[in-house]
């Protein structure tokens, strides 16, 4: 087997977790990885990988290596689309993912204005409330909110969001206004993305985190329900910012507690290419970063 293809497979090892994954990122059979890797050690004469019957582990030396392979396979990818020439159009297709009701207010408009600009390129959307891993289901691209974890993804932070308390004017009028967390468990409360009908809420009251745990009299699983329930009346709930902002600035929905909020949630694009993305990947990245920094819901 050429060094190419074992050094392909090596990095689809490291990045998949194990021999079964590569195979299945690769399409070829596991045998083939294992001979593959074995091959590629042979050749180095040093480990690369420490095997166990449950996990695959990588060794100093092979962390050091695959750093070095991730660039010279992209450093081959850029000299192939180059000869298309510089400026060549995106083709192919982008696979993305975002949250659910992030991906409908935000991501869907930038597709679509990506997808007319450049019609050689056609995109899948994976909107979902759950962490999509990018490696094992193909994603190129993700916004995720939240801190992130230490891993090789490239993130571009484009802006923030506030975990908010908010609820119908016309129920503060009739309910009163809570003036502290001990307030809480005398309203109505909305519960959305909650499997469990005493949530927990995390506030800051002078300076240290606070967990208020609270009985909901409405468990919902989309935030969508949740907030029709609060304009109609019905209660308070906890969104983020961004999913509450339009509802917010009409005046339908009012925040409360706003002094014991916690930190703000950052917002990041996350792609897996570095310096090296694909141009169908760059392209998008760059209009997504672009535009969703210039949203005043994001900042």
């Amino acid at each position: 087997m050429d060094k190419f293809n074992l050094i392909t497979i090596f990095v689809a090892v490291v990045d998949t977790n194990g021999f079964a994954g590569a195979a299945r990122k690769l399409n070829i059979s596991p045998p083939a990885v294992t001979r593959a890797i074995n091959e590629l050690e042979s050749q180095l004469n040093v480990r690369l990988l420490t095997r166990t019957t449950r996990s695959v582990r990588v060794t100093d030396a092979g962390a050091r290596y695959v750093e070095d392979c991730r660039r010279i396979l992209a450093e081959l990818i850029d000299a192939d689309e180059s000869v298309g020439g510089e400026h060549g159009a995106p083709n192919g297709r982008l696979t993305l993912t975002a949250p659910m009701l992030f991906g409908t207010k935000f991501v869907t408009p930038i597709v679509t204005e990506y997808l007319q600009r450049y019609p050689e390129v056609s995109a899948t959307c994976l909107f979902l409330d759950r962490i999509v891993n990018m490696m094992d289901e193909g994603v190129d691209v993700a916004i995720r909110i939240g801190e992130l974890p230490d891993s090789t993804m490239q993130a571009i932070r484009v802006g923030q969001v506030r975990r908010v308390i908010c609820a119908s004017p016309e129920y503060l009028k009739k309910n009163g206004i809570p003036k502290t967390p001990d307030d809480l468990p005398q309203h109505v409360i909305i519960s959305a993305n909650s499997v469990t009908p005493s949530p927990e809420w995390k506030l800051v009251e002078n300076g240290a985190t606070r967990i208020v745990r609270l009985q909901s009299r409405l468990n919902t699983t989309t935030n969508d329900s949740a907030v029709a329930a609060a304009i109609q009346g019905f209660g308070m709930t906890r969104l983020l910012s961004y999913q509450v902002a339009d509802h917010l600035r009409n005046g339908q929905l009012k925040t409360v507690l706003g002094e014991f909020e916690p930190d703000v949630l950052p917002v990041h694009v996350v792609h897996r290419e570095g310096r090296h993305a694909s141009r169908k990947a760059r392209a998008f990245i760059d209009l997504a970063v672009e535009q969703l920094r210039a949203n005043t819901s994001l900042n």
